[in-house]
């Protein structure tokens, strides 16, 4: 093994490649999935996307105002 001290850009390198899933183990590669600790599937299993609920909304016809 090389005993010398990794440069500050090594060392970072270095870090970056060892970032693991939380969940399954597998290396992270994208940034936004680094900072959270999971790889995008494992994010989907864990938050899946709320339903698609349509709103009960609607709209009613209305008379307009008197004087207008």
């Amino acid at each position: 093994m090389n005993d010398q001290p990794l440069s500050g850009m090594e060392d970072v390198e270095a870090r970056e490649r060892r970032v693991r899933c939380r969940l399954c183990g597998r290396p992270l590669t994208g940034e936004s999935s680094r900072r959270t600790g999971l790889g995008p599937a494992c994010d989907a299993k864990l938050h899946p996307p709320g339903p698609d609920v349509p709103t009960r909304r609607h709209e009613v016809p209305q008379d307009p105002l008197p004087g207008t």
